[in-house]
Parts: structure tokens; sequence; C-alpha cells
């Protein structure tokens, strides 16, 4: 079977099934190509909202499912890939950060997304990585307890020099593992090329950017841009998406490394059985947590994220 004829399957098994299809940005082309909507991870959640499909497929990682069914716990929400999950969400647990709390009385836990549906139940407000800085900002908090990601907080706390931080020694592996070298490599060999990173680098590859942003935001710059050629410093799938939606426009991959393997898991078949009740696995959590884990992000909502 082509690609072609799967894809056709699962489009048709998508209207069979009243199914929505989220995908998220790093997911593959072929995915993509086949989803009702694709994006960042808190904007798929929302957009479920706005779909009259009873069932909803992500494809994505553990988190991003639960987000998905917090914010629609009416609908069945599908993991389409059992085993993607996300390091960095999984790095801390409620016990620890509860422990932390205790330590900084008077703190308020900020949980970037990327967080476990547990962990976000003790946190006070929910962001984005396109929404930390303003969110932050908003808060009538001083202290600030950010979790789990110290890059994103390390890029907030040098925006927001009126409050304090408390940051914790976490993050995504696959950002984090990019040196200042891989940046200076880059921009001598691609030397008219626009340098667009992901906050979650570190902070001695973020200081080169051209422009820092959510991976929606960097294709949304490269796109509205007049410049035609880029360096994209996030997950190398975005410069795959680029290509195929901008082929006037050169762009090139920050390191050949830039690679997240648990999003990598999702396959079109995985998609595919999913959708014939083969595969997947149905995202379920009790009232009590969903209620305790949805307040973070209403506050983030009533911030203004």
């Amino acid at each position: 079977m082509t690609v072609r004829e799967l894809q056709d399957k699962i489009l048709q098994l998508k209207t069979d099934t009243d199914t929505c299809i989220l995908a998220h940005s790093y997911m593959s082309e072929d995915i993509c190509e086949i989803a009702d909507f694709t994006g960042d991870s808190y904007a798929l959640a929302v957009k479920a909202k706005s779909t009259p499909n009873k069932n909803v497929i992500m494809c994505g990682v553990r988190f991003m499912a639960e987000m998905v069914k917090m914010l629609n716990p009416e609908k069945r929400v599908m993991l389409s890939n059992p085993i993607a999950g996300c390091p960095m969400a999984e790095q801390m647990d409620k016990e620890l950060i509860e422990q932390v709390k205790a330590q900084y009385p008077g703190y308020a836990v900020v949980a970037y997304v990327n967080t476990t549906a547990e962990l976000k139940t003790v946190a006070d407000v929910c962001v984005t990585s396109s929404s930390a800085v303003k969110i932050c900002r908003a808060m009538p908090e001083k202290n600030i307890l950010f979790i789990p990601d110290i890059n994103l907080g390390t890029y907030v706390k040098e925006h927001l020099p009126e409050k304090n931080f408390k940051l914790l020694s976490g993050g995504c592996p696959t950002h984090a593992k990019i040196n200042e070298s891989e940046v200076l490599a880059a921009k001598k060999a691609h030397p008219n090329a626009l340098f667009l990173v992901h906050p979650e680098c570190r902070p001695e590859v973020v200081k080169h950017a051209d422009y820092v942003g959510s991976t929606t935001g960097i294709m949304d710059y490269a796109a509205k841009s007049e410049a035609k050629e880029f360096i994209i410093g996030t997950e190398n799938s975005i410069v795959q998406h680029l290509q195929f939606a901008h082929p006037e426009k050169a762009f090139y991959p920050l390191s050949k490394d830039l690679v997240c393997n648990n999003m990598k898991a999702t396959t079109l078949s995985d998609v595919y059985r999913c959708l014939t009740g083969e595969g997947g696995e149905e995202i379920t959590m009790s009232e009590d947590l969903r209620r305790s884990a949805v307040k973070c992000i209403e506050k983030m909502i009533e911030y203004g994220g």
C-alpha cells in the first residue's frame, strides 16, 4: 500500500467514525496532511473544543492527549501511539514539587504545558512557550517557582527582572543538548540565514537568535519574513514542513541531532490502527483529577494566555 492509499483509507475512516485528528507540529508530513488541525499542544486542545466530533485522536505525546481530555471531558480521546511520552513532562512529579513548595512558601507555581495532568494539580497557573513571559508578567505574585524547564524559565526570568524566580534542573533533552558551537558552525555555513530558535534551548544558543518563539511562532515568522534563508533551532520536522510550505525559501536544521524520538514514534499506520480499533490508547482520568488539573489552565486564560 502506498502512503497516498493509506492516507485515503484514514480519511474515509475518519468520516465513518466521527473522528477529529490532531497532529502536533513535530509529526511527520504524511500525518499532518491527514490531520484536521496541526499546531502546538495547547492550541490543539482548544481546537478540539470547536469540533463537533465525538472522537479525537492525538498524534503527539501523552501529556498532549491528557490536555485534550482535560479540556474536552465529553469526548473520547485517543493517543495514537501509547509509548509516545515526553521526557520533560516525566522528569518531575507531584510529590517532588510539593516538597519544593514547602521550601519556598509564598512562591506561585508556574507549570509549562509540558507537564502531566497530576503535576498540573499543584500549579497555580499554566503557560505555553509563546505565552510564558506575558502570563508571568500579568501574575500579581512577585515570587515564582517555574517548572519544569530551566531553559524556558531562564528566558522568562531575563525578560522579567522585577520578579524572583526559582528554577529547577529540568527541560527538553532534545533542545537542551544543542550547544553554542553548533550554532556558530551553522551560521558560518549559512551566513545569510536568519536563526530562529525555540526557548527550550540553552541560553548560550538562544542569545544568537534573530527570533525566539514556539514552533508555531517560528513557522509563522519564516512564512511572513522577506528573508530567503533560515536556520531552524527546533525539532527537525519543522524544517521539512517549512520546505513543503515555502519551496521558494531555504531552511537548514541547526543540528542533525534535533530529533524527538518520542514524536517520531507515531506513524501513519498507528493512526490507521487507532481508527480501526486495533491500536492506540484511550485517555481516561477521574473527574476530580481533571477538575483539579484544569484550574491552572483556566488561570492562564484569565491572565490572557
